[in-house]
């Protein structure tokens, strides 16, 4: 595969991987010689800056605490034809980087996954990272109509265009299940390459924090889905109602069909409320949907006009 002709960017979040980080990068100068590599130090209080700067890779500083604060200011501050992220801790396989390219290179996805629930050792994942992952990408593909297997992988591929496209407004670990729904809204494709996921080596140790990173994702897939997919989420939302109103209903008919009287007053003024709540609901997703709607089918002319003024 030639990729000569075109700029290649390896981008490499860190915060203190000064156990694995020189083993990343000169994985990847083999890899890919003609890649440039730039670690993203985010408050290390290791030596993650100066060894990856021994190693060879450019060293950017990054202030503000959290990854998806990192991916922001990576894609805001680096020009590329085509950009690779991945993680620093060495989990991720370097020598399949051409393998996670192809698609991008021959032009039938905007984004390339590795996709590391195929192939992983046993101590790659915890089991209810597994179940959390899953759960994750369940609610995503029906929220969004795909087939996706891992959206919060740490190794991607990405295209000029669609890094300058997609805005990226989380602070943590969640930003991998933003930046993939983002993705999905914005009409971009996504190519799934399955690439082995390794444990991390001893003495490295995971900043994930289960529970925590796992609330924070669903909230963060809750606030997007009311956003970008107004319907599905307040239509959601209106037919709960509507069923909790129609179920209470029906004890109020078949108390009124007894002695053609309601008794059950306080039932009657739920069920109402339920469903003229529901059907609000809905009318407020449509009317929303439609909105958002123009709203993005302008930004993406705008994003459009843009880039072509930059080529």
């Amino acid at each position: 595969m030639n990729t000569k002709k075109r700029s290649i960017v390896v981008l490499i979040p860190c915060l203190n991987e000064e156990i694995t980080i020189e083993k990343v990068i000169r994985d990847f100068q083999k890899s890919i010689p003609e890649a440039k590599i730039i670690v993203f130090d985010n408050n290390s209080t290791d030596r993650t800056a100066s060894i990856a700067k021994k190693a060879g890779a450019k060293i950017e500083k990054e202030l503000q605490p959290g990854k998806g604060r990192v991916m922001a200011s990576m894609f805001r501050k680096v020009e590329a034809d085509y950009y690779v992220i991945v993680d620093g801790d060495d989990t991720y396989s370097a020598e399949h980087v051409r393998q996670l390219l192809k698609p991008l290179l021959e032009g039938i996805a905007e984004m390339s996954v590795a996709v590391r629930l195929e192939e992983f050792s046993e101590k790659s994942f915890r089991p209810f990272h597994i179940f959390g992952n899953n759960l994750v990408r369940s609610l995503v593909n029906w929220i969004f109509g795909c087939n996706l297997t891992d959206i919060m992988s740490g190794y991607r591929a990405c295209s000029r265009d669609l890094i300058k496209s997609v805005p990226i407004f989380s602070t943590g670990f969640e930003v991998e299940t933003e930046f993939t729904i983002r993705t999905l809204d914005y009409g971009f494709r996504i190519k799934e390459v399955p690439i082995p996921y390794r444990k991390r080596p001893e003495g490295s140790s995971s900043k994930l924090r289960t529970f925590h990173d796992g609330f924070t994702i669903l909230v963060e897939i809750a606030r997007i889905a009311k956003a970008y997919k107004p319907f599905t989420f307040f239509g959601g939302i209106g037919l709960v109602l509507i069923l909790i109103g129609g179920i209470s209903g029906i004890w109020v008919i078949m108390d009124y069909l007894e002695d053609e009287y309601v008794n059950k007053v306080p039932t009657a003024i739920l069920s109402t409320g339920m469903m003229l709540l529901g059907f609000g609901s809905i009318g407020i997703g449509i009317l929303l949907n439609t909105i958002n709607y123009r709203f993005r089918e302008n930004l993406r002319l705008l994003n459009k006009k843009i880039n072509d003024h930059y080529l």
